[in-house]
């Protein structure tokens, strides 16, 4: 038996992907997670074989559940489920050791197909994105500027981000200025908004 640890913000498609997988004779959904930080608290309760997870979630995103999940050396392998056909999650999400990358859209066939080429041992990639995954541009941003830039597009201004992330106001006005010249951006929210497109942030 496959068991299954389901972690997605929008409660009707966290049911939806639940019920359709109870309905397969091999898979054990054991447990569902609203958010990324609830679904790693879990997975270190559970240890589940597959976590199966949205990009986008409160508290903790699935990239970031995926990093958590390895930097624990877990043995839950991931598959990131979302809306998102976009080479710039794809490529992080493979970094973060995601195994499997599929879309919202796919037949709920193709969804049990992928989990058990991952519980097998293998990769799973939607393969309307797997060409393009390595072909689209690479992302310029150091970790750093994805950090501020993403608080900036919360609308923080210098002061707050630079207290949240523990540097000096001038020193986080000279990471935007960079990844700002680096999308050629005319200001950091245009910056952040090219970088959320691509699939940066």
């Amino acid at each position: 038996m496959i068991r299954i640890l389901i972690a997605e913000d929008q409660a009707l498609v966290l049911g939806a992907l639940a019920a359709l997988l109870r309905l397969e004779s091999d898979i054990d959904v054991v447990a569902t997670a609203g958010n990324g930080r609830d679904a790693l608290s879990l997975c270190q309760q559970l240890a589940p074989d597959i976590v199966l997870t949205d990009i986008e979630m409160p508290h903790m995103t699935g990239l970031e559940l995926a990093a958590s999940l390895a930097q624990l050396s877990s043995p839950s392998r991931v598959i990131i489920v979302t809306t998102f056909a976009r080479s710039g999650y794809l490529r992080r999400a493979l970094a973060a050791g995601v195994r499997g990358y599929l879309l919202k859209d796919a037949p709920a066939d193709t969804l049990a197909a992928a989990i058990r080429t991952v519980h097998g041992g293998g990769r799973a990639v939607a393969p309307e994105l797997a060409l393009e995954g390595w072909s689209g541009g690479q992302d310029p941003l150091s970790e750093r500027e994805r950090q501020v830039l993403r608080l900036a597009g919360e609308g923080r201004s210098s002061a707050e981000i630079a207290r949240q992330v523990h540097l000096s106001e001038g020193t986080v006005r000279n990471y935007l200025s960079e990844a700002i010249s680096k999308l050629n951006a005319g200001n950091r929210v245009e910056a952040f908004r090219l970088a959320r497109d691509a699939g940066w942030l």
